[in-house]
């Protein structure tokens, strides 16, 4: 009787741990629009297992893949309220918050993906994440993103006199309403996952993304010409709100700042395998890449410029990206 008594004791005691352990983490809500598998959400993953880990337990993060919580602008404001722990949302969105983010979102300011990385890997980098903590975000990473092209339902286009009259979906955006207008579009803002629907229904004609993202959403089955004029080289921003950041002990706040940099090379890893996989996807599926000369575009930029490097000190971080080498 004695024997069992212990061994009942002690089968409490581990259920007990157990759940005490189970009650101990913390699960975190992150948000990302696009689907289950793509690089971004895969990424975070990564980093939800390594926090899991270095926190014992403690903390991990769930991923909210496909829109699930809100398209991208709502659920920046949810972060910024704390009904979401962690975001990842382009940089477009975040232009009329944090007005550090207009330079990298900026028209062909960015040479090539290798000089974004230099440019934002340093000292600059930080300086652009450390300003969403007056905005309610820490920021922690810059995921890669690769080139946007255009792509349309009607014809190639390989000067900015082909877009003439298009009506083209954009990140809702100033600066990208503002590029896709000088070049003789007609910007349309609104949310991603609309942008098949108003395609397949003629309310649009087109729009710009990515080759993972122009072939994940589908959108290459009914837009087949896709230009590579490659506008924007522009990142993506992983961040935390800063209420739930502001939970964290010191110790865990490293944790997961170490987390989110190491999930960066996991990311871009992942990012240049899938840019391959979708490219040949989408030709072996009938889409017509046009090669374009980019001078005309990047010449037709010079409004643009103007309106958005008028700041002295928005100008000062324009130069500082351009002069890196």
């Amino acid at each position: 009787m004695l024997k069992n008594l212990k061994r009942v004791a002690l089968v409490a005691l581990a259920v007990g741990a157990l759940l005490s352990t189970a009650r101990a983490e913390t699960v975190l809500r992150s948000s990302d629009t696009h689907p289950d598998g793509y690089p971004t959400v895969e990424a975070v993953k990564y980093m939800s297992a390594l926090v899991k880990e270095r926190t014992n337990g403690a903390y991990s993060i769930d991923v909210f893949h496909s829109g699930q919580l809100g398209e991208e602008k709502d659920v920046i404001e949810q972060a910024q309220f704390g009904v979401i722990d962690m975001i990842r949302v382009s940089m477009g969105p975040f232009n009329n918050i944090v007005p550090e983010t207009i330079v990298p979102s900026l028209p062909y300011v960015f040479r090539s993906t290798e000089h974004m990385r230099k440019a934002l890997d340093g000292e600059i980098g930080d300086e652009i994440l450390k300003a969403f903590e007056k905005h309610n975000l820490v920021a922690l990473a810059f995921y890669d993103a690769g080139a946007r092209s255009f792509y349309n339902t009607k014809r190639e286009v390989k000067s900015p006199a082909d877009l003439k009259g298009l009506k083209l979906r954009v990140i809702q955006s100033d600066i990208f309403v503002d590029m896709v207008n000088a070049l003789g579009a007609n910007a349309t803002p609104m949310p991603y996952g609309e942008v098949y629907s108003a395609m397949q229904t003629g309310v649009i004609d087109g729009a710009e993304n990515n080759w993972p993202s122009y072939e994940s959403s589908k959108h290459a089955e009914i837009a087949k010409y896709y230009s590579l004029d490659q506008h924007l080289i522009v990142p993506e921003i992983l961040a935390m709100s800063k209420a739930t950041w502001d939970k964290l002990s010191p110790e865990h706040q490293e944790i997961f700042r170490q987390a989110a940099k190491e999930s960066v090379a996991k990311q871009r890893a992942l990012w240049e395998a899938a840019e391959k996989t979708a490219r040949a996807a989408v030709e072996a599926a009938g889409s017509k890449v046009v090669e374009v000369d980019k001078k005309p575009f990047v010449d037709a930029m010079q409004p643009v410029y103007d309106k958005y490097l008028a700041d002295a000190e928005i100008r000062a971080l324009y130069e500082r990206i351009v002069a890196v080498k």
